[in-house]
C-alpha cells in the first residue's frame, strides 16, 4: 500500500487507499465500510484485493471489495495479514 487517503463519507462510507501494481502504476481501492470491516493498513503494507475494476481518466479504481448483501454476486475482499475483510 503506497498511500492512505481520507475516508469517502459521501453516500456509502468507503475506506480509500492506493496500491502499487508495478511498472510505476498505482490503483485506487474503495472498500465499503457500510458492508465490511475497516482494514487496519499502514504505509508499505502488502494487501491482496479482489473486486470490480472501473476505468476512469486517472487510471481506474477497484470497488465491490466486500460480500454481496443480497447473495447474488460472488463479491470481493481485501486480504491483509492472513485475514480477509469482506
Amino acid at each position: 500500500m503506497t498511500r492512505l487517503l481520507p475516508d469517502d463519507n459521501d453516500g456509502s462510507r468507503h475506506q480509500r487507499f492506493i496500491i502499487d501494481i508495478g511498472d510505476r502504476a498505482t490503483l485506487l481501492i474503495a472498500h465499503n465500510l457500510d458492508l465490511a470491516r475497516r482494514v487496519p493498513l499502514g504505509m508499505g503494507d502488502r494487501v491482496q484485493v479482489r473486486g470490480m475494476y472501473e476505468w476512469n481518466d486517472l487510471g481506474g479504481l477497484v470497488h465491490w471489495t466486500h460480500h454481496d448483501p443480497q447473495g447474488i454476486e460472488e463479491g470481493g475482499y481485501v486480504r491483509y495479514r492472513r485475514r480477509t475483510y469482506q
